[in-house]
């Protein structure tokens, strides 16, 4: 085997094992992994009974809808909603054509491997906050409700 074919027949493997990923990697790929999310741990560890709207505003920014309990006291509710999907495919193979191997006369052999493989997933995150104020405008009480499926 001269010199050419022992360089070219590794590079040639390497480059068709390229590019394979699973699931799992390519959803590692694209996702969002923003400290300003609005999660159970950040209403658990920041809001607490007593603090003024603005305070809450800057924590978890403008809610989703203002309204008016049985006393007239401002009731806050955010309510988020997240839908993630992720697909992926992959294809990989070996392919080779092997000119002139053990002969002067160009000649050739051939022969392949393929292989194809895919996922997909869709998941969905829901968070509902309500927070309730007194007549100063501070937190007198909260809630909240997250599920995923």
């Amino acid at each position: 085997m001269n010199a050419f074919y022992k360089l070219t027949l590794p590079v040639l493997l390497l480059i068709s094992l390229t590019g394979c990923m699973t699931a799992q990697e390519h959803r590692q790929e694209i996702a969002d992994d923003s400290a300003d999310k609005m999660t159970v741990g950040v209403v658990q560890k920041e809001i607490k009974v007593g603090m003024s709207g603005a305070e809450v505003a800057a924590i978890l920014g403008s809610p989703n809808i203002v309204s008016t309990d049985e006393n007239r006291n401002e009731v806050w509710i955010y309510d988020k909603i997240s839908t993630e999907f992720v697909h992926s495919s992959s294809s990989g193979g070996l392919s080779s054509l092997i000119l002139g191997f053990g002969s002067e006369v160009l000649g050739g052999v051939g022969g392949s491997y393929n292989k194809q493989a895919g996922a997909s997933s869709k998941s969905q995150k829901t968070l509902t906050i309500i927070l309730k104020f007194d007549d100063e405008g501070l937190i007198r009480d909260f809630a909240y409700h997250a599920s995923r499926f």
